[in-house]
């Protein structure tokens, strides 16, 4: 057991430890400061990515990506549908490294609408590809159906020419436009236009002028006016999805003003997919931690900036060239995937788009079967308990121990994530808001009486807190299947997403997080400013 002391107006967390089949228990308090949000995501945080990679797709040898492309994607599967529309709404965005090689066909053109073709000895490896009018249709069916969020990369790259690495000359807005026009023709519900993939700064493969790409996204932004000024509501206009570089995206910001929605960055701070170390950067705190940096230090150019555009991750996979198998598709990955949501709401970012949901090693789904990897539902549980409001969250004890807590979203209480990347360490933790909880106190005297004891098991249920603990299957966090609760999460034979249920708890018990675990804690009867 352990506990903890005053000293010096400090917490001093002593620890004393029992061994149990080589585990070791300690004790520590979460400390919640309840008294204003320190930053606010969308009410739609949690999003996914759709990619174009073609089967040919492969990395270090291995062909990754199936039939998971935009344009071979199975959109009748049931699985697939429940999936989505578990979340309502999930948000997706549609691109990735082909995008800015698509042309799209239109209702005039003559030319056949040819797919994409593998080519070693071309940037991106492959051809140009189309994306046909029946194929939008069709994907633009199951967006409705299934309640999505959608948001569009553009081809970027269209009427420039390359040298020397830089994309030069003014985008060419004209195939882009012939989309938009038939997209609103046909009633479509676009959330927002993205303009371009990873061609900020110097670029993957090539980059473009953070002058001449503020000059593109005018124009975008122009188009996009003109196209639905008879509409009431405006897509957001979405750019550049590249890696963050500071001086670039100030840059950028400064020549956007009035027409910049989101600025949007990408994420694989883990390393290639073929490095069999990527496990243990996951399992690093040290690694986890500075994974926060590019959160703090886009929120801060964006802080000193005259534009008000919202922060967004459009893309992240953790580990690029697909991911590792056996890793990013495993309950691990909900170590690195959870705590890089905490971290980017905590420094304002509205929105975090995974790469990807399915498609790849690293997808939200299984590619193939549709199945859920441990990370959909580490994502579903988020959407449904963690609010707008982010609250300043601390644990002063083992670094392998991450908190994050946000306002609840379905109630005016509070939602407590814990993350144990420990092995044999089980944490026994007290929950302290730092004297911002207002106290709901319940006078009542001990009688024996039957009409007593009904209100005092009433009152210790109204007192109760629900928990959601996420473990591996059979202790193997390298396993794809997640237990909640101790029972593991299958998708039945109709294909429907199981069901979320918690374990009550009295509050008055400490939390208990397994080794290798994760716990998201409700809390609706808690009362602090911050969620009022």
């Amino acid at each position: 057991m352990g506990f903890l002391v005053m000293q010096m107006g400090c917490w001093v967390l002593v620890v004393c430890v029992s061994f149990v089949q080589a585990t070791v228990s300690i004790e520590g308090s979460v400390f919640i400061d309840g008294s204003v949000p320190i930053a606010k995501t969308d009410e739609d945080f949690i999003c996914a990515t759709l990619d174009w990679w073609p089967p040919e797709k492969c990395d270090y040898g291995t062909c990754s990506w199936g039939h998971a492309s935009l344009l071979n994607l199975d959109l009748k599967n049931t699985v697939f549908l429940n999936a989505v529309k578990a979340f309502s709404p999930l948000k997706i965005r549609l691109g990735g490294t082909l995008q800015d090689k698509v042309v799209y066909e239109t209702e005039d053109d003559p030319h056949p609408c040819v797919p994409f073709a593998k080519n070693s000895s071309i940037m991106f490896g492959f051809t140009q590809g189309c994306l046909p009018l029946s194929r939008w249709d069709e994907l633009n069916s199951f967006f409705n159906e299934s309640g999505a969020l959608v948001v569009f990369g553009l081809n970027a790259l269209r009427g420039k020419s390359i040298q020397s690495g830089t994309a030069v000359g003014p985008w060419d807005s004209t195939n882009a436009a012939s989309l938009i026009r038939y997209t609103v023709k046909k009633g479509y519900k676009i959330y927002g236009w993205e303009l371009g993939n990873e061609l900020s700064g110097s670029g993957i493969g090539v980059g473009i002028a953070a002058d001449q790409y503020a000059s593109d996204t005018i124009a975008l932004h122009d188009l996009v006016k003109e196209v639905y000024k008879e509409l009431d509501v405006r897509p957001q206009i979405i750019a550049p999805g590249g890696f963050f570089d500071a001086g670039w995206f100030q840059q950028f910001l400064a020549k956007t003003v009035g027409s910049l929605d989101v600025i949007t960055h990408h994420i694989y701070n883990l390393g290639p997919g073929s490095d069999e170390h990527v496990i243990d950067r996951i399992l690093n705190p040290s690694v986890l931690e500075s994974g926060g940096d590019v959160f703090r230090n886009l929120h801060n150019v964006i802080r000193t900036s005259p534009n008000s555009a919202a922060a967004w991750v459009g893309e992240a996979g953790g580990a690029y060239n697909s991911g590792r198998d056996g890793v990013t598709n495993a309950f691990v990955f909900s170590f690195w995937y959870l705590d890089q949501l905490g971290q980017a709401s905590t420094h304002d970012t509205k929105t975090y788009c995974r790469q990807t949901l399915i498609g790849g090693n690293y997808g939200l789904l299984n590619t193939t079967t549709f199945i859920p990897n441990p990370d959909y539902y580490s994502a579903l549980l988020w959407h449904r308990l963690m609010g707008k409001n982010v609250l300043s969250t601390s644990f002063n004890g083992n670094k392998t121990i991450r908190a994050y807590a946000h306002c609840a979203k379905l109630s005016k209480g509070v939602t407590l994530l814990l993350i144990n990347i420990d092995g044999s360490t089980t944490l026994r933790a007290k929950v302290d808001f730092n004297g911002t909880l207002k106290h709901n106190h319940h006078k009542h005297r001990h009688h024996r009486s039957r009409g007593n004891l009904l209100r005092h098991r009433k009152q210790v249920s109204e007192a109760a807190r629900e928990e959601y603990h996420l473990t591996p299957m059979d202790g193997n966090i390298r396993s794809r299947t997640v237990l909640l609760n101790g029972k593991a999460l299958t998708v039945d034979s109709t294909g429907i997403i199981p069901s979320l249920q918690p374990v009550r708890v009295n509050s008055s018990e400490l939390i208990t997080v397994a080794p290798y675990s994760i716990v998201f804690v409700s809390m609706p009867n808690v009362s602090i400013p911050a969620c009022m």
